[in-house]
């Protein structure tokens, strides 16, 4: 899950460099007053978005059934509780009806 986060912030931050460039040289339109940083800023997560989406889809499905893995080992480990705690309970109910 890292790997990807690090993987998308390198994309906005190679994406917020080139804007950065377009907008500096003039190629790109400056905002509007003292904008320009956050056009900037706009600009390159519009544009690292789309790319992180199709660059990244394999990394991003791997954190995904690692995310999933851990889901389900915490319901497997609540359930596994659950049954403890039912059994106990019986186990108490009945000792205390055979009294």
């Amino acid at each position: 899950m890292l790997r990807y986060t690090l993987m998308r912030l390198g994309i906005f931050a190679g994406c917020f460099l080139v804007v950065w460039g377009l907008v500096a040289t003039g190629i790109a339109p400056r905002g509007l007053g003292d904008s320009n940083y956050l056009w900037i800023l706009l600009l390159a997560l519009v544009l690292s978005a789309p790319i992180s989406f199709v660059v990244l889809r394999g990394q991003r499905d791997r954190a995904s059934e690692q995310i999933v893995a851990r889901v389900q080992r915490a319901k497997d480990g609540f359930e596994a509780s659950r049954s403890q705690e039912d059994l106990a309970d019986d186990a108490a109910r009945a000792q205390g009806q055979t009294s």
